[in-house]
């Protein structure tokens, strides 16, 4: 993966132009008094440097006549390695990740400005990490402050994302095998969950075979909470209690993916406890899959984003209306209360169709460039397709729309997707999950 990182770094270096850009790791998360989450590194950051560990900064200048890549690490000490693990350190981290100079992190105040004033715009994302916040507020507003008789440094502040992005999206051949990867083991979980489901177990204990699944193939964990949800609690869009003891009847709805060598998948399956599905189970269930068949078939290079979630909307509203849950014009339920997201469809259908997928569950880059213009599709992306109903038992519908019959109510699907985008359509990396 070395010259990957360095394709990268060449490329953000390129893209960069005349400014400077100052990426720091992920802050330390804590899970409660003195015990610290697992350290997971800052996508942007890992992208770059492919380095995981904290109290790390990388700076990129490349207007700096000797040091385009700079990175700042912790040094080695073996008092506090006993405790909390091996570090790199400064010389084996210059050697190692290829930047043009490494210092400790404990001379970054010391170094920084002086790279900083190679740049007109600097290149910040002011994420979590407040105190790092206020560091580069003070850099900038000094150099901004001394300008007039240096002549160089700063004038603008730019998020990163800006650029990063747009690289990120497009996935490269080694990304595409963890994200293929990640899926496989997915896949294996979902299987095994299918498998072991049965009127009396608990949720919780399909959850710990899922992630039992993923560590015991070398993943990395759950790529976010599993969610496993029986009966009604498939009509609570991110459910992670899992804590009910499924009944004969129910329907289990599981958004479950895991995560390799920080890559995710992202799968959701809905399927019937005891086997078979109920008659308004099995048509809520065709319903959804006819939608994601539908949405999956405009996922195609060069059409507008917007696309797919439009063809699941419409397939949803036809057969929401065929089954009486709703009534009226098509159209008129699809468009009337669209700029305030009040569409009647919504009581049942409440969420976007799917989103970019990759370092980040919720992957970066636009879905729109403005108000009115919508990303298009380009080969190399991943995207997930996910449209649902969900029929909670206290909905309440529309003004002008008919009553929920109790035969409905508690009913929830969701079928979930990771489709790659081709150069002559899409391929449905998930396709081996059945539904």
């Amino acid at each position: 993966m070395k010259a990957e990182y360095r394709q990268r770094q060449q490329q953000f270096l390129e893209k960069l132009g005349t400014g400077v850009a100052v990426f720091c790791s992920a802050p330390r998360a804590i899970m409660h008094n003195d015990v610290d989450y697992n350290f997971r590194q800052e996508s942007n950051f890992y992208y770059l440097t492919g380095f995981n560990e904290p109290e790390a900064v990388a700076v990129f200048a490349p207007s700096h006549p000797e040091h385009r890549y700079v990175l700042f690490v912790q040094p080695k000490d073996l008092s506090q390695e006993i405790w909390t693990g091996a570090r790199l350190g400064v010389e084996a981290a210059k050697e190692q990740l290829g930047a043009d100079a490494v210092y400790p992190i404990g001379e970054l105040d010391q170094h920084l400005s002086h790279y900083l004033e190679t740049g007109d715009t600097l290149y910040y994302h002011f994420g979590h990490h407040e105190a790092f916040n206020q560091k580069i507020l003070k850099h900038y507003q000094r150099l901004l402050a001394t300008l007039p008789k240096r002549g160089t440094g700063p004038r603008a502040i730019a998020d990163p994302s800006l650029i990063l992005a747009p690289m990120r999206q497009i996935k490269s051949p080694a990304e595409l095998e963890l994200m293929r990867r990640a899926i496989a083991i997915t896949v294996e979980a979902h299987q095994r969950a299918n498998e072991i489901a049965a009127p009396g177990r608990w949720e919780y204990e399909i959850q710990a075979e899922i992630e039992h699944i993923f560590r015991l193939r070398g993943g990395d964990g759950a790529a976010y909470p599993s969610i496993v949800a029986s009966g009604a609690n498939a009509c609570v869009l991110h459910y992670t209690e899992n804590q009910r003891q499924m009944q004969a009847g129910d329907l289990l709805l599981i958004d479950a993916g895991c995560a390799y060598q920080y890559y995710n998948a992202d799968i959701t399956r809905t399927f019937a406890v005891s086997g078979q599905f109920k008659g308004e189970q099995k048509a809520i269930y065709d319903l959804v899959l006819a939608a994601q068949q539908a949405a999956i078939a405009q996922v195609k290079p060069g059409h507008p984003y917007n696309h797919i979630h439009d063809a699941a909307v419409r397939v949803i509203v036809e057969g929401l209306v065929d089954l009486g849950l709703l009534q009226g014009d098509i159209d008129t339920l699809i468009n009337e209360g669209k700029e305030t997201n009040s569409q009647a469809y919504r009581t049942f259908f409440m969420h976007g169709t799917g989103h970019w997928l990759g370092l980040d569950v919720h992957d970066v880059g636009l879905y729109k460039h403005n108000k009115e213009t919508w990303v298009t599709l380009q080969p190399g992306q991943v995207l997930t397709v996910e449209p649902g109903i969900y029929i909670h038992p206290e909905a309440t519908p529309t003004e002008g729309q008919p009553d929920i019959d109790d035969r409905w109510r508690g009913i929830g699907v969701r079928i979930e997707d990771d489709v790659l985008v081709t150069t002559t359509g899409c391929e449905v990396l998930t396709a081996a999950v059945p539904k």
